[in-house]
Protein backbone atom coordinates (compact mmCIF):
# COMPACT_ATOMS: atom_id res chain seq x y z
CA UNK A 1 0.00 0.00 0.00
CA UNK A 2 1.39 3.41 -0.97
CA UNK A 3 1.91 6.21 1.55
CA UNK A 4 -0.99 8.14 0.04
CA UNK A 5 -3.28 5.12 0.32
CA UNK A 6 -2.27 4.66 3.97
CA UNK A 7 -2.94 8.33 4.66
CA UNK A 8 -6.34 8.13 3.01
CA UNK A 9 -7.24 5.18 5.21
CA UNK A 10 -6.18 7.12 8.33
CA UNK A 11 -8.22 10.17 7.35
CA UNK A 12 -11.23 8.00 6.49
CA UNK A 13 -11.00 6.52 9.99
CA UNK A 14 -10.90 10.00 11.53
CA UNK A 15 -13.96 11.02 9.52
CA UNK A 16 -15.87 7.87 10.45
CA UNK A 17 -15.06 8.18 14.15
CA UNK A 18 -15.90 11.90 14.23
CA UNK A 19 -19.22 11.31 12.49
CA UNK A 20 -20.14 8.47 14.79
CA UNK A 21 -19.24 10.55 17.84
CA UNK A 22 -21.59 13.26 16.56
CA UNK A 23 -24.39 10.77 15.90
CA UNK A 24 -24.07 11.22 12.15
CA UNK A 25 -23.87 8.81 9.24
CA UNK A 26 -20.21 8.76 8.10
CA UNK A 27 -21.43 8.64 4.51
CA UNK A 28 -22.89 12.15 4.99
CA UNK A 29 -19.35 13.59 5.09
CA UNK A 30 -17.44 13.83 1.83
CA UNK A 31 -13.65 13.80 1.64
CA UNK A 32 -12.37 16.47 -0.73
CA UNK A 33 -8.68 15.88 -1.45
CA UNK A 34 -6.90 19.22 -1.76
CA UNK A 35 -4.42 18.48 -4.51
CA UNK A 36 -2.97 21.94 -5.16
CA UNK A 37 0.81 21.73 -5.81
CA UNK A 38 0.54 17.93 -5.94
CA UNK A 39 1.49 16.03 -9.09
CA UNK A 40 -0.91 14.34 -11.46
CA UNK A 41 0.67 11.06 -10.38
CA UNK A 42 -0.21 11.75 -6.73
CA UNK A 43 -3.81 12.37 -7.76
CA UNK A 44 -3.77 9.16 -9.79
CA UNK A 45 -2.57 7.26 -6.68
CA UNK A 46 -5.28 8.84 -4.55
CA UNK A 47 -7.91 7.90 -7.11
CA UNK A 48 -6.61 4.32 -7.15
CA UNK A 49 -7.11 4.32 -3.37
CA UNK A 50 -10.75 5.31 -3.75
CA UNK A 51 -10.94 9.11 -4.00
CA UNK A 52 -12.83 10.88 -6.78
CA UNK A 53 -13.12 14.50 -5.58
CA UNK A 54 -10.13 16.84 -5.87
CA UNK A 55 -9.82 20.51 -4.95
CA UNK A 56 -7.53 22.99 -6.69
CA UNK A 57 -6.58 26.60 -5.92
CA UNK A 58 -4.47 27.56 -8.92
CA UNK A 59 -6.29 27.57 -12.24
CA UNK A 60 -3.46 26.99 -14.71
CA UNK A 61 -1.98 24.20 -12.60
CA UNK A 62 -5.42 22.59 -12.34
CA UNK A 63 -6.07 22.73 -16.08
CA UNK A 64 -2.76 21.03 -16.80
CA UNK A 65 -3.56 18.23 -14.35
CA UNK A 66 -7.06 17.83 -15.72
CA UNK A 67 -5.57 17.28 -19.17
CA UNK A 68 -3.08 14.73 -17.82
CA UNK A 69 -5.85 12.87 -15.98
CA UNK A 70 -8.58 13.03 -18.62
CA UNK A 71 -8.75 9.23 -18.66
CA UNK A 72 -10.10 9.21 -15.09
CA UNK A 73 -13.66 10.03 -14.03
CA UNK A 74 -12.79 12.71 -11.47
CA UNK A 75 -14.89 15.46 -9.93
CA UNK A 76 -13.03 18.77 -9.83
CA UNK A 77 -13.64 21.46 -7.22
CA UNK A 78 -12.24 24.99 -7.42
CA UNK A 79 -11.53 26.20 -3.89
CA UNK A 80 -9.26 29.23 -4.31
CA UNK A 81 -9.97 32.97 -4.55
CA UNK A 82 -11.50 33.84 -7.94
CA UNK A 83 -10.49 36.72 -10.20
CA UNK A 84 -12.92 37.89 -12.86
CA UNK A 85 -10.58 36.92 -15.69
CA UNK A 86 -10.57 33.30 -14.47
CA UNK A 87 -14.31 32.69 -14.38
CA UNK A 88 -14.70 31.43 -17.95
CA UNK A 89 -12.16 28.62 -17.57
CA UNK A 90 -13.53 27.73 -14.14
CA UNK A 91 -17.09 27.59 -15.48
CA UNK A 92 -15.96 25.34 -18.32
CA UNK A 93 -13.72 22.91 -16.44
CA UNK A 94 -15.01 22.43 -12.89
CA UNK A 95 -17.95 20.63 -11.29
CA UNK A 96 -17.95 22.59 -8.02
CA UNK A 97 -16.82 26.05 -6.93
CA UNK A 98 -16.52 26.51 -3.15
CA UNK A 99 -15.15 30.05 -3.12
CA UNK A 100 -17.78 32.39 -4.57
CA UNK A 101 -17.76 35.51 -2.42
CA UNK A 102 -19.55 38.17 -4.47
CA UNK A 103 -22.43 38.42 -6.90
CA UNK A 104 -20.30 39.57 -9.85
CA UNK A 105 -18.33 36.30 -9.79
CA UNK A 106 -21.50 34.21 -9.53
CA UNK A 107 -23.08 36.05 -12.46
CA UNK A 108 -20.01 35.50 -14.64
CA UNK A 109 -19.87 31.80 -13.75
CA UNK A 110 -23.54 31.42 -14.66
CA UNK A 111 -23.19 33.35 -17.92
CA UNK A 112 -20.08 31.39 -18.94
CA UNK A 113 -21.21 27.89 -17.98
CA UNK A 114 -21.47 25.86 -21.20
CA UNK A 115 -25.06 24.93 -22.06
CA UNK A 116 -24.20 21.26 -22.52
CA UNK A 117 -22.95 20.94 -18.93
CA UNK A 118 -25.15 20.55 -15.85
CA UNK A 119 -25.51 23.54 -13.52
CA UNK A 120 -22.31 24.40 -11.67
CA UNK A 121 -22.45 23.50 -7.96
CA UNK A 122 -21.71 26.60 -5.90
CA UNK A 123 -20.83 27.32 -2.29
CA UNK A 124 -20.80 30.86 -0.94
CA UNK A 125 -17.60 31.54 0.98
CA UNK A 126 -18.16 33.30 4.30
CA UNK A 127 -15.37 35.11 6.15
CA UNK A 128 -16.70 33.87 9.44
CA UNK A 129 -13.73 35.13 11.50
CA UNK A 130 -13.69 38.52 9.72
CA UNK A 131 -9.98 38.25 8.88
CA UNK A 132 -8.59 40.87 6.51
CA UNK A 133 -6.26 38.25 4.97
CA UNK A 134 -9.14 36.03 3.87
CA UNK A 135 -11.58 36.06 0.99
CA UNK A 136 -15.26 35.65 1.69
CA UNK A 137 -18.32 37.77 2.24
CA UNK A 138 -19.19 39.10 5.68
CA UNK A 139 -21.75 37.05 7.63
CA UNK A 140 -24.30 39.88 7.46
CA UNK A 141 -24.13 39.82 3.64
CA UNK A 142 -24.93 36.12 3.29
CA UNK A 143 -28.73 36.25 3.13
CA UNK A 144 -28.85 38.89 0.38
CA UNK A 145 -26.20 37.12 -1.70
CA UNK A 146 -27.93 33.76 -1.35
CA UNK A 147 -31.19 35.25 -2.65
CA UNK A 148 -29.41 36.79 -5.64
CA UNK A 149 -27.29 33.75 -6.52
CA UNK A 150 -30.11 31.22 -6.08
CA UNK A 151 -31.95 32.54 -9.15
CA UNK A 152 -28.99 32.44 -11.55
CA UNK A 153 -29.90 29.91 -14.25
CA UNK A 154 -26.70 27.90 -14.71
CA UNK A 155 -25.70 27.55 -11.08
CA UNK A 156 -26.91 25.29 -8.30
CA UNK A 157 -26.36 26.96 -4.95
CA UNK A 158 -25.49 24.15 -2.55
CA UNK A 159 -24.41 25.84 0.68
CA UNK A 160 -21.68 27.69 2.53
CA UNK A 161 -17.91 27.37 2.76
CA UNK A 162 -15.67 28.80 5.47
CA UNK A 163 -12.05 28.83 6.56
CA UNK A 164 -12.11 29.99 10.19
CA UNK A 165 -9.05 31.56 11.78
CA UNK A 166 -6.57 28.75 12.58
CA UNK A 167 -6.51 27.71 16.22
CA UNK A 168 -5.58 24.66 18.26
CA UNK A 169 -8.31 25.45 20.80
CA UNK A 170 -11.04 22.90 20.12
CA UNK A 171 -13.71 25.03 21.78
CA UNK A 172 -12.88 27.91 19.44
CA UNK A 173 -12.92 25.53 16.46
CA UNK A 174 -16.38 24.30 17.41
CA UNK A 175 -17.66 27.85 17.96
CA UNK A 176 -16.51 29.05 14.53
CA UNK A 177 -18.01 26.08 12.69
CA UNK A 178 -21.22 26.38 14.69
CA UNK A 179 -21.56 30.00 13.49
CA UNK A 180 -21.41 28.80 9.89
CA UNK A 181 -24.02 26.12 10.55
CA UNK A 182 -26.28 28.67 12.24
CA UNK A 183 -25.96 31.00 9.25
CA UNK A 184 -27.05 28.19 6.95
CA UNK A 185 -30.01 27.29 9.16
CA UNK A 186 -31.19 30.91 9.23
CA UNK A 187 -31.37 31.15 5.44
CA UNK A 188 -34.65 30.83 3.61
CA UNK A 189 -33.17 28.39 1.10
CA UNK A 190 -32.81 24.66 0.66
CA UNK A 191 -29.06 24.18 1.08
CA UNK A 192 -27.44 20.81 1.73
CA UNK A 193 -23.73 21.62 1.93
CA UNK A 194 -21.31 22.91 4.55
CA UNK A 195 -17.76 22.91 3.20
CA UNK A 196 -15.58 23.37 6.27
CA UNK A 197 -12.81 21.63 8.15
CA UNK A 198 -9.25 20.81 7.18
CA UNK A 199 -6.51 18.45 8.32
CA UNK A 200 -6.11 19.97 11.78
CA UNK A 201 -9.76 20.57 12.69
CA UNK A 202 -11.92 18.12 10.75
CA UNK A 203 -13.32 16.54 13.92
CA UNK A 204 -14.77 19.85 15.14
CA UNK A 205 -16.13 20.63 11.69
CA UNK A 206 -17.89 17.27 11.41
CA UNK A 207 -19.36 17.67 14.88
CA UNK A 208 -20.86 20.98 13.73
CA UNK A 209 -22.33 19.63 10.50
CA UNK A 210 -19.66 19.67 7.78
CA UNK A 211 -20.66 17.75 4.65
CA UNK A 212 -17.31 18.32 2.87
CA UNK A 213 -13.97 18.37 4.68
CA UNK A 214 -11.08 19.71 2.59
CA UNK A 215 -7.97 17.69 3.38
CA UNK A 216 -4.53 18.19 1.85
CA UNK A 217 -1.44 17.69 4.00
CA UNK A 218 -2.93 14.77 5.95
CA UNK A 219 -3.31 12.93 2.62
CA UNK A 220 -0.34 14.05 0.54
CA UNK A 221 2.16 15.34 3.10
CA UNK A 222 3.79 18.75 3.25
CA UNK A 223 3.51 20.86 0.12
CA UNK A 224 6.46 22.04 -1.95
CA UNK A 225 5.26 25.28 -3.50
CA UNK A 226 6.54 26.11 -6.98
CA UNK A 227 8.21 29.49 -7.39
CA UNK A 228 5.17 31.03 -9.12
CA UNK A 229 2.96 30.31 -6.09
CA UNK A 230 5.52 30.93 -3.35
CA UNK A 231 4.32 34.45 -2.61
CA UNK A 232 0.75 33.34 -2.03
CA UNK A 233 1.41 30.01 -0.35
CA UNK A 234 1.58 31.10 3.32
CA UNK A 235 -1.68 33.05 3.52
CA UNK A 236 -4.41 31.76 5.80
CA UNK A 237 -6.82 31.86 2.88
CA UNK A 238 -5.07 28.94 1.22
CA UNK A 239 -4.38 26.64 4.19
CA UNK A 240 -6.51 23.66 3.27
Amino acid sequence: MSTIAKNIAKVATRIREAAQAAGRDPDSVGLLAVSKTQSAQAIREAHSAGLNDFGENYLQEALEKQADLADLALTWHFIGPIQSNKTKAIAEHFDWVHSVDRLKIAQRLSDQRPAELPPLNICLQVNVSLESSKSGCAPQEVAELVRAIAILPNLRLRGLMAIPEPTNDTAEQHAAFARVRQLQQELDAELDTLSMGMSQDLEAAIAEGATWVRIGTALFGARAYPSHTAKTAPTHDQRK
